[in-house]
């Protein structure tokens, strides 16, 4: 049997999961990775580890792959965004650990180029917001200390997995895709190639910079030493790179534009497919590259599919929120009130309604998009005599569903009508989670049977490049759903919910706080989650 591999680095691990060409898992392997943290505000990892996991997992995958007689036909490569491997292209060898996205240590220097105006050329090329999230000021810390000297080179984490898998010689390419290039700051959302105007005002070389490829494709093939490791990979190519929530964005089949997904983790990223027009992304979230098709056939925003001859890019705006599994975990590790995650559902549903006037705004590390606010405490209002444990739970799921509507609003209001949302995550399971998000958001939202969307979507990707995929409807059975929510008639009791909701995010963000219901836009506070 023909299988799809997806490889996907992640920030706490490395999977490689194997798909059937229906999408069902058969063969898979995890396994952790360390991170350091050397100051504070710093964050690494050891580029070799990654490389070694990746291996390891693709490896032991592979050997399950071969008992059952199965062969690959294609791979492709999802990876967390924004973290930066600078290494020696000739020897394979890092020259610094890898900078992870969470890193803050160029904050202060973020903060002088907001102070010189950069912002808004920024966004108007990059669709970012200046900050040390994104990769360009990370490379320019690590090229002002010697650590991109001579032949150097600095790549995102696919470029440096893609180059490992090719055989890590100094003929492997060295690629990353439109996806991931569009997380750097430093690409030119219209043109399509790194702004050399932005990277000169940034110090950074593009000439140290990977080569930009289309998302899905015939990539790189394997090193002959990982075809030989077994049977089912005699024949492998990358043939698909792309982020993780872009990755799970396809996964979720959220292909025509007005479809969005959210993904509830410890926080919750929510992404709107945005169209195949660059996007202008209001202000508290930003816009990047969801996928480039290259001259395969994929989806487009109308449900039909491309071909060759055309640039078949799809553009995504994107919110990221700090606390959504996040929160629940604290009501059993903070409060008390649940010994274990699970138990949230069903203790929120004795609750009066609406959380009996009782709001929780989950600001335990400040306010993410659309607010940006680092200033914002984490509150809760609304106590008084009779409000119990069941009230609190559910204002902790109200939480989640007005996060997401905060950020589905402000798209809407720049003219981004969002029509369906979809959902993953572990706190997706909570059923009650759903039909409260679907009553904020009105629009229907829709959970999957399988969740490893970002898995899938790489797998989905790869098959597409491979040729095995040419049209939504093939693809279509790759996502079956599992529970679908539907905003409920009463749309005053939603309204009144969410009015409540912005008077308690007035008071988190205290005098200095923006009007409620007014995003405050570009506020200098911590990286997105």
């Amino acid at each position: 049997m023909e299988v799809l591999v997806a490889v996907d680095a992640g920030t706490t691990g490395v999977r490689t999961l194997a798909f059937d060409l229906d999408g069902r898992q058969v063969a898979g392997s995890y396994r952790k990775i360390a991170q350091s943290f050397p100051q504070p505000g710093w964050v690494e990892q050891d580029p070799g580890e990654i490389r070694d996991l990746v291996l390891a997992t693709l490896v032991d995958t592979a050997r399950e792959l071969d008992d059952a007689g199965h062969r690959v036909a294609a791979i492709g490569v999802t990876n967390q965004r924004e973290t930066v491997v600078p290494f020696d292209p000739s020897t394979g060898k890092p020259s610094h650990p890898a900078i992870v996205w969470q890193d803050r240590r160029t904050a202060p220097y973020c903060n002088r180029l907001q102070d010189e105006g950069l912002d808004e050329l920024v966004r108007s090329t990059t669709g970012l917001l200046v900050d040390p999230y994104f990769s360009a000021t990370k490379i320019r810390w690590l090229a002002d200390r010697g650590y991109l000297a001579g032949e150097l080179v600095a790549g995102t984490v696919d470029s440096w997995i893609v180059w490992n898998l090719a055989g890590g010689q100094s003929n492997s390419p060295f690629v990353t895709d439109f996806s991931n290039a569009s997380r750097t700051m430093l690409l030119d959302l219209t043109s399509l190639t790194w702004s050399r105007e932005i990277a000169g005002l940034l110090g950074v070389d593009t000439d140290g910079l990977a080569e930009i490829v289309p998302s899905m494709g015939e990539i790189a093939p394997l090193s002959p030493e990982l075809r030989n490791r077994a049977r089912c990979l005699r024949d492998a190519s990358v043939f698909a790179i792309a982020g993780d929530q872009q990755a799970a964005l396809f996964g979720q089949q959220c292909f025509t534009a007005g479809m969005a997904k959210a993904t509830y983790g410890t926080g919750s990223f929510v992404v709107v497919n945005a169209g195949q027009a660059v996007p202008s992304p209001p202000r508290g979230l930003v816009a990047s590259i969801g996928w480039h098709a290259g001259g395969h056939s994929a989806v487009t925003d109308s449900g039909g599919t491309h071909s060759g001859g055309t640039d078949p890019i799809t553009y995504i705006l994107e919110g990221s929120i700090f606390s959504a599994g996040a929160t629940i975990q604290w009501l059993c590790d903070g409060l008390g009130i649940i010994a274990d995650p699970t138990e949230v559902g069903p203790l929120a549903a004795r609750a009066k309604g609406a959380g009996g006037g009782v709001y929780l705004v989950p600001a335990f590390t400040g306010l993410g998009s659309p607010w940006w606010d680092p200033s914002a405490s984490a509150t809760i209002t609304g106590l008084a005599r009779g409000i119990g444990r069941a009230d609190i739970a559910r204002a902790a799921i109200e939480s989640i569903a007005f996060r997401v509507r905060d950020v589905l609003d402000t798209a809407e209001k720049a003219g981004y009508r969002v029509n369906e949302l979809r959902v993953d995550g572990g706190v997706s399971a909570v059923d009650l989670l759903l039909r409260i998000q679907a009553d904020q958001a009105g629009v229907p939202v829709r959970r999957p049977v399988n969740r490893e969307c970002t898995a899938i979507g790489i797998a989905a990707m790869a098959g597409i490049g491979a040729g095995i995929y040419g049209s939504a409807t093939e693809l279509s059975r790759l996502w079956q759903l599992e529970l679908e929510a539907w905003p409920s008639e009463r749309r005053d009791e939603a309204e009144a919910a969410y009015a409540g909701w912005l008077r308690a995010i007035e008071r988190s963000r205290g005098p200095v706080g923006a009007v409620a219901g007014q995003p405050a836009g570009l506020v200098r506070g911590p990286a997105e989650p």
